[in-house]
């Protein structure tokens, strides 16, 4: 990604308001077209390791700037990040995917299936169970722990086993999660690094196996 990219990401994080914005619309289009054209380049990377990927758009995968401030305490009008998740049928599709995040100080690149709804939530909980050795092994793989050596996000857990679930099995510390998400912190100076892009895909390599396991949970 160009450096104006990034700059223009810090200089908003600094001036979140519209009169600023108005001002600076040129900016704003210019990292708006350079972060889609990035994106063009991840699905179609990644569509040659994930063909669920390929028949995807940029707009299938990205996010407006704008916020949704109406049930938020932060009134600031826009958000201070672009990222993209590219995912079996699309952004609107509750399907696991692939996450990239770019924001000064906070950039990474995962994914996975963040905060399903009971349904979906309930479907993949029965397939960990279900399957919970080959769970383990794709976890425990070495190039997926090169990538997420932490593992499984567990900001979002029960405190409880959930039900129809005891507190013995052998995969409560999975069943208990409310999203089964991984992610990689990017240094600031890896997103303006030529090789960006190949450290995304190898990251999303990476972790096919995981959204593959999760995704055939839902089907």
């Amino acid at each position: 990604m160009k450096t104006s990219t990034f700059r223009f990401l810090k200089d908003l994080k600094k001036n979140n308001n519209k009169t600023w914005f108005e001002k600076n619309k040129s900016g704003y289009l210019d990292a708006k077209d350079d972060a889609e054209h990035f994106v063009a380049q991840l699905i179609e990377g990644l569509g040659k390791i994930d063909p669920d990927i390929a028949p995807l758009h940029v707009k299938d995968s990205t996010y407006r700037i704008y916020r949704d401030v109406r049930f938020s305490n932060d009134k600031t009008p826009y958000k201070t990040h672009m990222g993209a998740f590219l995912n079996k049928g699309g952004k609107k599709v509750p399907t696991a995917g692939y996450y990239f995040h770019a924001q000064p100080g906070h950039s990474m690149a995962g994914g996975g299936l963040w905060m399903p709804m009971p349904a979906e939530l309930s479907k993949v909980r029965q397939e960990i169970d279900y399957n919970f050795a080959e769970w383990t092994k794709i976890l425990g793989n070495r190039r997926f722990k090169k990538y997420f050596s932490e593992g499984l996000d567990k900001e979002e857990i029960l405190s409880r086993p959930p039900k129809g679930y005891d507190a013995e099995n052998p995969a409560i510390g999975f069943l208990k999660l409310k999203s089964f998400v991984v992610t990689r912190s990017l240094a600031d100076e890896m997103l303006t690094s030529r090789s960006l892009l190949k450290e995304v895909l190898n990251t999303f390599e990476s972790m096919k196996e995981f959204v593959y396991f999760i995704n055939r949970s839902l089907e």
